[in-house]
């Protein structure tokens, strides 16, 4: 594959999403970015969210994962199903509820000020350093395999992307990504069965067969028993229906899609469908992993030094032009939900939260529009920025380290929506920065320390779990018996 034709890929498929901006982008008002006018069908939603929450990360890193892990991640993956029914059950009635926008208003309510600007400013944190490390490993791919050959540098390379996504969200917002979303989940699903197939025919099996040798190979093990081992299934199935909970019902860039459904009884169908279709996605891409390793075993092929590399690898390099192609196409597909809905959830949290533009009566809908794109372009910046940081700084599977910072950011969102919602205490708001710095240093060095402390034992996911709880009991120590 030529660097040309790759890039005439990335061309065709940008101008492909551009079209579809033009059409819903249309009349679109503050309200259109924000939650899509409340008028998005849930079954397009629940689809497209597949892309959305899969992304460049999963795309290539999952498969090249399963050689140390192997299906171990379907125990996190069944973690998913009761944190999303959590998420239908519980926190989806409450946002509808409330009406809100910004998810992060219901702790200005429930607790205070502090609270609520502490809520949001986890949020910012975490989305701009999770949707940096999914841009990274894509705009990285494209670096090597198209830029790097026209000795294009690697911010030029960042800056292209980041400016083709930030044109196609400026106006639409959430409307045009539930639309453009649908469209990239289709190619990533496509270029995954696309992928699978050609390796099949490559090895001269079948399906069966393929299916056969995979389930009876060890790569296919799914529970781990040891208490000690990241990959000890309890620790997985419990951290998986947390990262779902948080990753999901806590993020702005996933509710807000579902806050743009016509009603709660929409917004809950959506949940269930995409609960169900990301199941069977997650198994094939590890089923895709373990097929690319015995391809790797049958044509004796050395394996790359980072497992990340391994799908690019055997699809670009040994599996023909149209394999390279579909590789291209899928992994551009699953970069794009990375970006768009970062950049969107990031200008809506900040609009909303820190500058309150929906309370500001005084303000018409003109200059509302105007600080909502000053904002859109600043986030745009500070995400080339921290792309550009991390490639100095890559050292391990990019999956890890985004859950491992999830664990860290996320678990102070997980501790305040927990207190808030189990408990009817008050809390001395003021303080509530302080405990939501001093639980993440808390289990960053119980983490670092834990094979000395704790007898060889080893943190793994479940380091989100005991962050959200650190914050929880830190919050019931400065509870009070009145309630908001």
């Amino acid at each position: 594959m030529t660097p040309s034709i790759i890039f005439f890929c990335f061309l065709a498929y940008t101008v492909l999403l551009f079209v579809i901006t033009w059409i819903t982008s249309r009349k679109a008002t503050n309200r259109t970015f924000f939650i899509g006018n409340k008028a998005s069908p849930w079954f397009v939603v629940a689809y497209g969210m597949i892309g959305a929450s899969m992304s460049g990360v999963t795309f290539m890193s999952v498969p090249g994962w399963v050689g140390t892990t192997s299906f171990s991640y379907m125990m996190v993956v069944v973690g998913y199903v009761f944190g999303y029914i959590t998420i239908a059950t519980v926190l989806l009635p409450l946002y509808y509820k409330m009406n809100l926008t910004s998810i992060y208003s219901y702790l200005e309510s429930r607790f205070g000020f502090w609270s609520y600007k502490t809520g949001a400013f986890y949020f910012i944190l975490s989305r701009v350093i999770g949707a940096s490390f999914r841009m990274f490993l894509v705009v990285n791919v494209l670096q090597i395999f198209v830029f790097d050959a026209w000795n294009i540098p690697f911010f030029i390379t960042v800056l292209i992307f980041i400016v083709l996504i930030l044109l196609y969200t400026f106006k639409g917002g959430i409307k045009t990504i539930i639309w453009t979303d649908l469209i990239q989940t289709t190619f990533m699903l496509l270029a995954l069965l696309v992928s699978i197939y050609l390796i099949i025919d490559h090895m001269g099996l079948d399906l069966g067969s393929m299916f056969r040798k995979v389930m009876t190979n060890p790569y296919s093990k799914m529970v781990f028993t040891d208490w000690n081992d990241k990959r000890f299934f309890l620790k997985e199935l419990l951290s998986g229906a947390f990262i779902a909970i948080v990753m999901t019902g806590l993020d702005q860039e996933m509710m807000q899609k579902n806050l743009s459904c016509r009603s709660l009884k929409d917004a809950r169908k959506n949940m269930f469908t995409y609960t169900g279709i990301m199941v069977v996605v997650n198994f094939l891409i590890l089923f895709l992993g373990a097929s690319l390793y015995l391809f790797a075993g049958f044509k004796g092929i050395e394996m790359p030094l980072r497992s990340d590399d391994l799908f690019p690898t055997i699809a670009i390099n040994y599996l023909g032009p149209v394999a390279g192609i579909v590789f291209m196409i899928g992994l551009i597909s699953a970069a794009y939900p990375s970006a768009d809905g970062a950049l969107t959830s990031l200008t809506t949290c900040f609009s909303i939260d820190f500058l309150g533009l929906n309370k500001k009566t005084g303000l018409t809908e003109k200059q509302k529009q105007r600080t909502r794109y000053m904002v859109h372009v600043a986030f745009a910046i500070v995400l080339l920025v921290v792309i550009v940081i991390f490639r100095t700084i890559n050292d391990r599977a990019v999956i890890d380290k985004l859950f491992t910072v999830a664990g860290y950011t996320y678990g102070p969102l997980l501790g305040l929506y927990s207190f808030g919602l189990f408990t009817r205490l008050s809390v001395r708001d003021g303080w509530v920065p302080v405990i939501a710095v001093i639980s993440p240093v808390i289990c960053y060095l119980l983490s670092s320390y834990s094979v000395h402390i704790f007898n060889g034992y080893k943190f793994g996911f479940e380091l989100l779990i005991l962050n959200g709880f650190i914050t929880f009991v830190g919050l019931l120590l400065l509870s009070r018996r009145n309630s908001r």
